[in-house]
């Protein structure tokens, strides 16, 4: 698992940000400290409340000079519909072939509902040297973060 002093995995994918274009972590590094939040899947209650909170207090980010952006495997054209209907103004990173989930070990299953393979919802910020100074993974999809910490972590990563 990516943990805190890790340098974070690099990743190329499709980025919903109203159009769908191509983002490279390492390209985005002068966007840094970088907010990587990955959530389980849009459209859901759980997720719509945490990327609407990560909406509502994106100033606070802005202000260090951090940068948000969600990941989920759902497609890149349901995430540009997820951000439309929700307001989202940060981009949302699509990993459909499932490779960024599975280099951060933040990948679950919801076998009983036979779907394999989504995000958990797992928050990771990067410096802009690519080393990982926030970790925050959770087993139950149900728990968002402690949206106080990861504010403070991106401070700090800033500095």
């Amino acid at each position: 698992m990516v943990d805190v002093g890790d340098h974070a995995p690099d990743f190329t994918a499709p980025l919903a940000d109203g159009d769908v274009s191509e983002f490279t972590l390492s390209d985005h590094l002068d966007e840094a400290p970088l907010v990587l939040a990955f959530f389980p899947g849009a459209f859901t209650s759980v997720c719509t409340a945490e990327l609407c909170t990560f909406e509502s207090e994106l100033a606070a980010y802005e202000d260090v000079g951090a940068t948000v952006y969600g990941i989920s495997v759902d497609s890149p054209f349901a995430l540009n519909e997820f951000r439309d209907r929700e307001g989202l103004s940060f981009g949302l990173v699509s990993d459909s072939n499932k490779e960024i989930v599975d280099d951060y070990d933040v990948v679950m299953d919801f076998a009983d509902l036979g779907y394999y393979g989504v995000a958990k919802r797992a928050v990771f910020v990067v410096d802009g040297d690519r080393t990982v100074t926030y970790r925050w993974v959770s087993d139950d999809p149900g728990v968002e973060p402690d949206y106080d910490a990861v504010e403070a972590a991106a401070a700090d990563a800033a500095e």
